[in-house]
């Protein structure tokens, strides 16, 4: 029986993946739809995504399939082919990245999942057949210059603070199932107003959309392919962008710039900044923006304390975070754990 995931080193595919001669792609896409057997469904599609040198991260879950994924460019139509396959996923939109260096991941990985997207609706009524309405990017832009219209950003606090629309609506919490009762809560006075949700790809504000129709919602709209089809999509027609800055993404890259404007600042010193980064100490690995100059002083880590950890011998390290969780949470991300760390009075929205 083959071996359905990897057992090669990260160090060694990372050393493969810079020593390819090709180009890559990277794409993402997601569906709503039911999967009888999520476990067999996902062996069937990693042994041949595997086989077409796919690298990336993919959920299964009953509900669906939720994929960001690295493909070499010449396997492009291959892949699609093999996708458009599954009747449920004929036609299916694959959001190219806007910057792209080929190096977003070196490995393929497929789970399975209770939900492709952790919503925390237990509603047995609830359902994704009716949600809201989708919006091209011009549609986008043509509602956006509507005073009366409300627009949500469905994302975290992370990558709402280095880019977002203009206008946009940050729902402060840490997990995208806070966000939905919350979401609903607020905009309780507004149930017949133009309301449009947007993510990074898509298949968030997809299912807030439809759970904004179940809590009795009239005018619900979501920006089809989220942030990234829309940057491709006014490129190609010449548009302006009503989204400033960049577009946090879920792989090496950390972001793609949408638009040279930078409105976030360094989580240390509070200049203009919009560069993520993980703290370099292994016991924290806190994910914070940094600027140039702070990088250089603090070593990459997040405070003078976890410069000095992470300076000091690898085994003294070690029995440090011995029994400390921190070290596998390669994205912490918890904005309540970022302000008392950083000790700063910088607003970080």
């Amino acid at each position: 029986m083959s071996v359905l995931h990897n057992r090669v080193s990260n160090e060694e595919l990372k050393q493969k993946l810079y020593e390819e001669t090709f180009p890559r792609t990277t794409i993402s896409f997601y569906q709503y739809f039911p999967i009888q057997d999520p476990q067999l469904f996902r062996d069937e599609i990693y042994r041949a995504l595997n086989a077409m040198k796919v690298f990336g991260r993919i959920y299964v879950a009953k509900e669906g399939i939720n994929a960001q994924i690295s493909l070499p460019t010449h396997n492009m139509e291959l892949v699609r082919d093999y996708l458009y396959s599954f009747k449920p996923l004929k036609g299916l939109r694959l959001n190219i990245a806007v910057n792209d260096d080929g190096k977003s991941f070196w490995v393929l990985r497929i789970k399975v999942r209770e939900k492709i997207v952790a919503d925390g609706i237990e509603d047995s009524n609830f359902s994704m057949e009716n949600k809201g309405k989708y919006l091209s990017a011009k549609e986008m832009n043509d509602l956006l210059e509507k005073e009366e219209t409300i627009v949500i950003d469905m994302r975290n606090h992370y990558e709402y603070e280095v880019g977002h629309f203009d206008k946009a609506i940050e729902i402060p919490s840490d997990t995208f199932r806070d966000q939905l009762p919350m979401a609903a809560d607020l905009m309780k006075d507004n149930k017949d107003k133009n309301i449009i949700m947007y993510c990074t790809g898509g298949i968030r504000c997809e299912k807030a959309s439809a759970y904004m129709l179940h809590k009795g919602f009239k005018n619900v709209f979501h920006l089809e392919g989220g942030i990234i089809n829309y940057a491709n999509k006014i490129k190609e027609a010449g548009l302006e962008s009503k989204f400033k800055g960049k577009n946090f993404v879920f792989d090496e890259r950390l972001g793609e710039k949408i638009t040279e404007d930078i409105i976030a600042k360094c989580h240390q010193c509070g200049k203009p900044a919009d560069t993520h980064t993980n703290c370099k100490n292994d016991a924290c690995h806190l994910l914070f923006i940094q600027c140039e100059d702070c990088t250089k002083s603090f070593d990459g880590c997040c405070t003078t304390e976890c410069k000095e950890v992470y300076h000091l011998p690898l085994e003294e390290q070690e029995k440090l975070r011995a029994g400390n969780k921190n070290g596998i949470m390669v994205f912490n991300k918890s904005k309540q754990r970022l302000r008392p760390r950083l000790g700063v009075d910088i607003d970080v929205k």
